[in-house]
């Protein structure tokens, strides 16, 4: 099955990153779900949680705010100003 390569960065730090199966993260325009193959994305994050789905069905959780999520390739790049581990 195929993966997402997730990296969660906060301005002065990494957060979290690892292989998953799906991300979920609220944006200005709603709350976005990311599988492997999705089409290259660019958008602004609004204040909320990330949910990152792992391989094995367990979850990550991270409250975001100010700042943006990408992904192409199966890469997820998320860049908060603020980010946390719930």
């Amino acid at each position: 099955m195929a993966t997402l390569r997730v990296d969660l960065v906060a301005a002065d730090r990494a957060v979290w990153s690892g292989e998953a199966k799906m991300v979920i993260a609220k944006t200005v325009e709603g709350e976005i779900g990311l599988l492997p193959g999705h089409e290259p994305i660019l958008a602004i994050l609004a204040e909320g949680e990330v949910r990152i789905t792992l391989e094995d069905g367990t979850g990550v959780k991270a409250n975001a705010t100010d700042g943006f999520l990408s992904m192409e390739h199966d890469v997820v790049t998320i860049v908060a100003r603020h980010a946390e581990l719930v």
